[in-house]
């Protein structure tokens, strides 16, 4: 039985998500604001969090930094729930290590849907082995989740990690953005997917750039191919 922890000031929607859960065969937990979600996290070890953006005590965007933080959290599905449409907070949680992102109100069936999704995707995560994948001076460790770049450390938000580790576990492959979306950023996401060009620039500062030698390819009409190139 998975466990689902819901950090959520709002009791309504907190009651409203512990009975669905449960419903769904989940087992569930809730608090209500911020330090409660965090030190919950750390000890009662959930398989995914809900987390509100807008908590008292530490806000979810908190929450979310300091559990990716944590080498125990770091691979904790977090799905983000706000009042706002706005993309800012969208992208801040994104880069924070928010796995998905869901506005209020929502459909409680496309919320379990996507928690399906992330759940699923940890569990292919958990199963890749820890032989690091590598091209040129870049290299990628999926079990330590490193990245370095001629054995240097590069400092990577957790989604740019994971649009990496997906660009190199499909290299030589022309991905389109749609794969990308639902690969990386989760089930049905329902932003612009102007976010994969914008984190496809944010790797290339990042790598191609500093080592002077192209991995990251823009596939014309397609998307995006992982191919070591020098310059």
């Amino acid at each position: 039985m998975p466990k689902a922890l819901v950090v959520e000031d709002e009791a309504k929607i907190a009651r409203f998500l512990e009975l669905e859960l449960t419903h769904e065969g989940y087992q569930v937990k809730v608090v209500g604001d911020g330090r409660a979600g965090l030190a919950q996290a750390a000890e009662w070890k959930p398989d995914v969090m809900i987390l509100d953006l807008m908590l008292p005590g530490l806000s979810g965007i908190e929450v979310c930094r300091r559990i990716r933080q944590s080498e125990k959290g770091s691979r904790l599905p977090i799905l983000m729930l706000t009042a706002k449409d706005d993309i800012s907070d969208k992208v801040m949680g994104l880069d924070m290590g928010a796995d998905d992102y869901m506005t209020k109100p929502f459909a409680i069936e496309e919320l379990l849907a996507r928690m399906r999704v992330m759940l699923a995707r940890g569990a292919r995560g958990r199963s890749v082995s820890g032989e690091t994948l590598s091209a040129g001076a870049l290299t990628l460790t999926p079990r330590s989740h490193e990245a370095a770049l001629d054995g240097q450390p590069l400092q990577l938000t957790k989604k740019e990690y994971d649009l990496l580790l997906c660009l190199m576990s499909h290299s030589g492959e022309a991905l389109t953005r749609d794969f990308l979306l639902e690969n990386v950023w989760g089930y049905s996401y329902d932003g612009d997917n102007n976010v994969v060009d914008v984190y496809v620039r944010y790797l290339r500062n990042k790598i191609d750039a500093a080592a002077g030698e192209r991995y990251i390819h823009t596939i014309r009409g397609v998307g995006y191919m992982f191919r070591h190139e020098r310059y």
